[in-house]
């Protein structure tokens, strides 16, 4: 570590500025430079999916704009601004095409939506929100909209459905999936949200994928692999995010799923970290909240000399759906197990329990919800 030069974080979203606040903390004197391609805004991005019903608009999603932010973390925060390259042999990134030297450099350059390659003249228009200037032209074009169809019927897709229908829209969703959210819920708990998601007023069509869309009269004409078809004033994809390791891949760094890290966040380049939903740690890509949180204040601890490697204990993951209370705490992905239902209707309790009898995960709706806490203490720490 060079204590004569800045930290540098590139991003400022929850991980940046979680890692900068909680580095400040610990270390008031040295420079903090942060650099981000929009405006630096701080806003909590999981409000994107539920604002609408809410009756938030953009700017009411702002916490803090990035002067203020400035101001609070004494930082040089440099918006609209691209980062273009690392050399971490110099120890310099180059930032509009000045070179920007760094003792210790933080890559929290987030994800990006994932685009599936549909036929069509329409094809082009589908829109992703995967930050606050995409959510502003989202709420913009849906002036006027009667109906949305959502690409992708997974966590996002199933939150933006529900903020939609409860503003008042008409709901299409449609995937591959066999039930909502299958990567996390069991196949009890993912019926009984779509049931309740269906109640509310979305229409879904599973076990499908769009073929192409079409502009039609102003809207749009999908057409799906199944043969029906859907119409729509707007068409949004949820289908999901990849860790955007652009940079770091072109640097020269380690990028496996993400940016692979060690549990220090430490990134195969010396002084080079990694953070957040970017970030492959130990193994594993963890784009949530409560992992970011963990993760940023250990290394604020390693960044400011004392080296704390992340661990995390179990987070659940609550679902923001409010047709039906839903929490799911997914087992790890080589567990060794078996799901145990009980339950009917709304409310499904599953349980993922190994051979000896211990509990390794769960998944809750409805009035099970309420078991979130106990469940929560049973569980071992991510190993």
């Amino acid at each position: 570590m060079n204590m004569s030069r800045p930290l540098v974080i590139v991003g400022t979203g929850l991980a940046g500025y979680t890692a900068a606040r909680e580095w400040r903390k610990l270390e008031r004197e040295r420079p903090l430079v942060m650099v981000t391609r929009d405006d630096g805004a701080f806003y909590s991005k999981p409000m994107l999916s539920n604002a609408l019903a809410q009756q938030k608009t953009p700017a009411a999603l702002v916490v803090k704009p990035a002067t203020a932010m400035a101001a609070d973390l004494d930082a040089d925060i440099r918006t609209r601004a691209e980062v273009s390259a690392i050399d971490p042999e110099a120890g310099t990134l180059t930032c509009d095409g000045e070179d920007i030297r760094y003792g210790d450099l933080v890559l929290a350059t987030g994800a990006v939506p994932i685009r599936v390659p549909v036929e069509g003249d329409g094809a082009d228009d589908v829109i992703a929100v995967n930050n606050l200037g995409d959510y502003t032209r989202f709420r913009s074009l849906l002036d006027g909209a009667e109906r949305v169809a959502i690409m992708g019927p997974g966590l996002i897709g199933c939150e933006f459905a529900n903020d939609l229908c409860s503003g008042g829209l008409g709901v299409d969703v449609f995937g591959p999936d066999a039930w909502p959210v299958s990567t996390l819920l069991p196949e009890p708990a993912g019926r009984a949200l779509r049931d309740a998601l269906e109640e509310a007023g979305v229409r879904f069509r599973l076990d499908t994928t769009a073929r192409r869309i079409d502009r039609l009269d102003g809207g749009y004409r999908i057409e799906l692999q199944n043969g029906d078809i859907v119409e729509a004033d707007l068409v949004l994809s949820a289908v999901g995010l990849r860790p955007d390791t652009r940079l770091a891949a072109a640097a020269g760094l380690t990028v496996g799923r993400g940016i692979v890290t060690d549990r220090f966040l430490r990134t195969s380049a010396p002084h080079v970290y990694a953070l957040g939903d970017c970030a492959e740690v130990d193994g594993m890509n963890l784009p949530y909240v409560m992992p970011i949180m963990h993760a940023a204040r250990a290394l604020a601890q390693t960044l400011a000399g004392n080296p704390v490697p992340v661990r995390y204990p179990a987070m659940p993951v609550v679902i923001k759906t409010p047709a039906l209370a839903t929490v799911v705490s997914p087992p790890q992905r080589q567990a060794a197990g078996a799901w145990v239902h009980a339950g009917s209707g709304p409310d499904i309790r599953s349980t993922f329990v190994s051979s000896s009898g211990e509990l390794l995960g769960f998944a809750l709706t409805g009035k099970a919800a309420a078991e979130k806490q106990a469940l929560t203490k049973r569980l071992p720490a991510v190993p």
